[in-house]
């Protein structure tokens, strides 16, 4: 029995991995193309970028709780309540992109304030003005992916990924550099073309739905303001708020240690974006397999099949360690190949953001493995709908244990910049222990 689900999860998840990778290429690919502009703009993507997916995951988080929602619709052969959330997920979306565009537009304030590098506030705030105009589709976007991986639909996921990463790089370099007759934008650029690329995956992702699930009905909206629309919106916001939550502690404990880092200067914050886009690539291959997981656990527990949740849910955990295992090897014995991607590795003005970059990667080979089996966790406690105890639990790790501890280990000891890469591992191990345990604890009955 674990071989078959081993070998079911793999065949589901492995879309999700490759559209995953392919769309953190894009942040890798804004990354690169950023270098050639200099460590300046370097430092102003990773301010922006940041602070974009913090406002993304936290106001936004909400929308995740279609993905359980409809796996257990899925596994109980539900059609009508798959169609109810997702029409609810639109109109959710439409209210919360207001105070995610008044964040982002105002951000530079915010830097300032927080007393980050000038110029880097000014490029981060005119990047997040620009990425801004990207926020809405973004959202139907995201509703739509996950229904679609909880329906094991995942193939158009993977298909849509990959086209944005070609379209990205073709903006990216009109927007960026001028070409075609476009003006010079920069860094401003980047952000314009991040909204074109939201903009390209919500329009095809709605075409998909309108030709593949039109039996569903979902873009008909005569009833959402009905009684039954009334209470699937509740059973998301129940559902997904938790989730929203949880994402947003493990996203601010980063976006934390990205502001915290900028006050070690342009460097340290040049750094910190190589190290962590680095780590973040690695993990969308244990992000794909415990998405799977969330997905296989929710059908299996919507089809009342308890001890195949168990079995599904363990393995998940278990693939997802071992995978960032793999990957924290590479940081440790090739870290120069790895920052040589992104910056020249024999001009002197690079020195001090390698020697840094250097260091951050190797501890970011510990935290690689703590941030596998978290979040192989929290996925497998999500399929469950199990996501109030987990919001609790990632709200004490991150913020209780990671931030304080990278605190103290940067200001209070005087580590600087690397005391902050501390705290993040200590906040992931201390959430892969405990929603470990919070999933162990389902079936100790058993």
């Amino acid at each position: 029995m674990y071989r078959q689900e081993l070998s079911g999860l793999i065949k589901l998840a492995l879309p999700l991995v490759l559209a995953h990778l392919a769309q953190n290429t894009i942040s890798f690919v804004d990354t690169l193309m950023a270098g050639r502009l200099g460590n300046d703009a370097i430092a102003g993507i990773a301010l922006g970028s940041t602070t974009f997916y913090l406002v993304i995951f936290v106001i936004s988080g909400v929308l995740f709780g279609v993905s359980p929602i409809v796996a257990q619709a899925q596994g109980a052969n539900n059609e009508a309540k798959i169609s109810c959330v997702l029409r609810q997920a639109f109109l959710l979306s439409f209210w919360l992109v207001i105070p995610s565009w008044l964040l982002l537009y105002n951000a530079e304030h915010l830097f300032r304030w927080m007393e980050q590098p000038a110029d880097v506030a000014k490029q981060s705030g005119d990047y997040l003005k620009a990425i801004s105009w990207g926020l809405f589709p973004a959202f139907i976007f995201l509703s739509i992916r996950s229904a679609l991986e909880s329906l094991a639909d995942t193939r158009p996921i993977l298909i849509i990924s990959l086209l944005n990463v070609l379209v990205n790089i073709v903006a990216n370099e009109i927007f960026m550099f001028g070409r075609f007759g476009f003006p010079k934008m920069g860094l401003v650029g980047t952000g314009y073309a991040s909204a074109f690329v939201m903009w390209c995956a919500c329009l095809s992702s709605i075409s998909y739905m309108r030709w593949k699930y039109r039996h569903l009905s979902i873009f008909k909206f005569d009833r959402i303001f009905s009684p039954e629309s009334r209470r699937q919106m509740w059973e998301l916001i129940k559902v997904g708020v938790p989730i929203g939550m949880t994402i947003g502690f493990e996203t601010s404990m980063f976006s934390a240690s990205a502001f915290a880092m900028g006050w070690f200067g342009k460097e340290a914050l040049a750094a910190h974006q190589i190290a962590l886009q680095t780590a973040s690539i690695a993990f969308m291959v244990p992000l794909g397999i415990s998405i799977g997981t969330s997905v296989r656990v929710g059908q299996a527990i919507g089809a009342n099949q308890v001890t195949r949740a168990k079995i599904v849910g363990y393995l998940g955990i278990a693939v997802s360690g071992a995978i960032m295992l793999v990957s924290g090897l590479c940081f440790i014995f090739i870290p120069s190949r790895i920052i040589g991607l992104y910056l020249d590795l024999n001009e002197p003005q690079n020195a001090v953001v390698i020697a840094q970059a250097t260091s951050f990667l190797l501890v970011a080979s510990a935290f690689g493995v703590f941030d596998g089996i978290q979040v192989g966790g929290s996925m497998a406690l999500r399929g469950m709908k199990d996501t109030r105890a987990a919001m609790l639990l990632t709200l004490l790790a991150y913020w209780g244990f990671g931030v304080t501890s990278g605190a103290f280990c940067a200001f209070g000891l005087g580590w600087g910049g690397i005391g902050l890469w501390y705290g993040l591992t200590i906040g992931l191990g201390v959430a892969a222990v405990i929603l470990l345990r919070r999933f162990a604890s389902h079936f100790a009955a058993q």
